[in-house]
C-alpha cells in the first residue's frame, strides 16, 4: 500500500514538473477577434469584440505544450452599428444578461505542417458548451525594439450558431434567410512573453 502511494505521489510530481510555466500575455492593442455572417444571402455582415482576455501558458519554441484560455465579453460586441449591437446583447442573441462571456479552453495545440497548427477544445457561448477545431497560423516569434520576445498568431475556423441556441432568423420571400447560419471566426493575437 505505502508502494503504490509512493509511487502515485512520484507520478504526480513528475506530472507539476511537466507543467508549463513560461506566460505569453496577449498585447490588446495587436489583437483582435472578429467574425462574419451572411445576411439575407447577398451579402456578409462583419463585427468584432472589443474586450477579451486570455492566458496562455507554454514552454515549447513551436508552443504544441500551450494551456490556453480565453474569453470574450458579449457585451462588448461591434458591428459599427448601435441598433444591431443591441440586438446582439438581447436574448435574440447572445443573451448578455445571463450570458456574459464566451469562453474557449484549449485541450491541444498540433502542428500539422509548417507554420499550420490545429487547434481543438471546448468553446462555451449562451450556455452551450461544444467540441471545435479550428485553424491556427503561427506567424512566428521575434525580439521587439524593447527587449521583449513576441508571438504571433492568426486562429481562423467557422461555427453553426444554431448548435449554440443561437435560434433567431427570418425568412425571405425570395428564398433564404435573414442572417446565415455559418459564421466565420478569425482572431488575431500578438503575444508577449511575461
Amino acid at each position: 500500500m505505502k508502494k503504490s502511494i509512493l509511487m502515485a505521489g512520484f507520478l504526480f510530481a513528475g506530472f507539476l514538473g511537466m507543467a508549463q510555466t513560461t506566460e505569453w500575455k496577449i498585447d490588446k492593442s495587436h489583437s483582435s477577434v472578429n467574425f462574419e455572417v451572411a445576411h439575407m444571402v447577398i451579402s456578409d455582415v462583419s463585427g468584432n469584440f472589443d474586450s477579451f482576455d486570455g492566458k496562455i501558458l507554454s514552454d515549447k519554441a513551436d508552443f504544441t505544450d500551450a494551456n490556453i484560455s480565453f474569453t470574450i465579453q458579449t457585451a462588448s460586441v461591434n458591428t459599427d452599428n448601435e441598433k444591431r449591437d443591441g440586438h446582439l446583447q438581447s436574448a435574440d442573441f447572445f443573451d448578455a444578461a445571463n450570458n456574459p462571456t464566451i469562453s474557449f479552453k484549449g485541450k491541444s495545440l498540433t502542428q500539422v505542417s509548417g507554420n499550420k497548427y490545429v487547434v481543438k477544445g471546448d468553446l462555451t457561448m449562451h450556455g452551450v458548451t461544444k467540441a471545435v477545431a479550428l485553424d491556427v497560423k503561427y506567424n512566428g516569434t521575434v525580439k521587439d525594439p524593447w527587449g521583449g520576445t513576441r508571438a504571433g498568431f492568426k486562429v481562423s475556423g467557422e461555427i453553426v450558431r444554431a448548435d449554440y441556441g443561437l435560434l433567431y432568423n427570418s425568412a425571405l420571400e425570395s428564398g433564404g434567410v435573414l442572417i446565415g447560419e455559418t459564421v466565420a471566426i478569425s482572431v488575431n493575437l500578438e503575444l508577449i512573453k511575461q
